[in-house]
């Protein structure tokens, strides 16, 4: 997650406070997704960005996860990520990013 991203994430939470605010990712490789998903939750892993040593807990998904495409109008869903869906891992990102959100979120749905 770049350092730009991070701010907008850390600011967004600041003002409308960590209970309001859930994270959706769109990373196509499940590694990607969980280190986006870390920094959200635990704080950037890398120490580099404005989220380092920052534990937000914050609600995160992919947007491939059941949960997410559940919620979805299925005709949206489909053109805006059926692709994604048939060519990515969806398994291995699902897993990735239920795993951290498991291990570090504060706020249970």
């Amino acid at each position: 997650m770049d350092l730009e991203i991070q701010q907008r994430v850390k600011d967004l939470t600041e003002k409308f406070g960590a209970e309001n605010v859930v994270v959706l990712l769109g990373g196509s490789e499940a590694e990607t997704a969980g280190l986006s998903a870390e920094t959200v939750t635990a704080g950037d892993p890398t120490y580099a960005g404005p989220l380092a040593g920052i534990s937000l807990g914050l609600r995160v998904y992919h947007v491939l996860e059941e949960e997410i495409k559940n919620e979805c109008d299925a005709a949206v869903f489909d053109e805006q990520c059926g692709m994604m869906e048939m060519v990515l891992d969806v398994e291995a990102i699902s897993n990735e990013v239920k795993s951290i959100r498991e291990q570090y979120t504060q706020f249970k749905d």
